[in-house]
């Protein structure tokens, strides 16, 4: 019988069959997928195949995963040679940042709208806390605005206090498997109960010595949405850090879509972009064209990326 993975715990998955019946499932073997090598063999969203083990306790063996359509990744926490699958066959990712308490860096998005361009996965970038901020923060939401719109991303701000903004939200999530992903203390839990009232996932205050958000969530989880959205949502464990891997210096430029445009404008093929003579990135930033702060995103990332091609 076929199936959704749900859930992964580590030994265990939980997966939702074509009935609508979840069960405990395991991997029957060892798998190997297209050479990755990952620290999870199987990932939230992975579409399997399984056999039943115990009918009346619900559980199963897991014999085949299909073949992904994407997926997004990151450094895995405990070996940074390695990655970690976070979720599969996704339609779009939703970045849930703060402008305060704690502050989104740029750099942070950056990163995670590099990983959605690599693995072809629609990102939104979503502002939560607006009924907290000042002109200060609403200058910076309005940078940050006309930015990441000339370069084609939707972005927006909202407010699970408030509910401003949670009805576009909703509407975006229709019909669609959305990953929602966010550093620690964003808000990401409390926005999953407000269009989930039933999950009642727990939620934790910014831990006030660091600024930085505790962890509330420990697996990936997706989660139906009630009716009529129909879709569903990937959970993710709050992240600090977002560590790109298998993404090489020369090809950073190319998930970059304000640079990928101008990329064989390039006097040489092999153009990095720093300090290379006609270099048409480097025109254009001089020229207005793409925006200081995402070339610096790229600097940062690409002086970040060693020889083996980890970041």
């Amino acid at each position: 019988m076929k199936g959704i993975v749900y859930k992964s715990t580590g030994i265990w998955y939980i997966v939702k069959d074509e009935k609508e019946a979840f069960w405990n499932a395991r991997i029957k073997g060892i798998f190997k997928i297209d050479e990755i090598t990952s620290t999870n063999p199987l990932a939230v969203g992975d579409e399997v195949e399984m056999e039943a083990e115990g009918e009346s306790k619900k559980t199963a063996l897991i014999t085949a995963i299909g073949e992904r359509r994407n997926y997004i990744n990151r450094q895995a926490p405990s070996n940074k040679l390695q990655h970690h699958i976070i979720a599969a066959n996704i339609d779009q990712s939703l970045m849930i940042a703060t402008l305060k308490d704690p502050r989104t860096s740029q750099g942070f998005i950056d990163r995670f709208l590099v990983a959605c361009e690599a693995y072809h996965v629609p990102a939104i970038v979503a502002i939560n806390k607006a009924d907290v901020y000042r002109k200060k923060e609403m200058d910076k939401y309005e940078e940050w605005q006309e930015m990441y719109q000339n370069v084609g991303y939707q972005i927006l701000l909202f407010s699970v206090k408030t509910g401003q903004g949670m009805d576009q939200l909703r509407s975006m999530l229709q019909k669609k498997t959305t990953l929602i992903s966010g550093h620690s203390g964003v808000g990401k839990s409390s926005f999953i109960n407000a269009i989930i009232p039933a999950m009642q996932l727990k939620t934790q205050d910014i831990s006030g010595w660091s600024g930085k958000g505790v962890h509330t969530t420990t697996f990936a989880e997706m989660i139906d949405l009630p009716e009529p959205q129909k879709g569903r949502i990937i959970d993710t464990p709050g992240i600090r850090e977002f560590g790109l891997v298998d993404i090489g210096r020369q090809e950073l430029s190319h998930y970059f879509p304000e640079m990928r445009d101008r990329l064989q404008d390039c006097q040489f093929n092999n153009c990095l972009h720093t300090n290379e003579p006609g270099c048409a990135i480097k025109k254009a930033l001089e020229e207005g064209k793409i925006f200081v702060d995402r070339y610096i995103s790229y600097c940062n990332i690409l002086d970040s990326i060693d020889e083996k091609n980890y970041i």
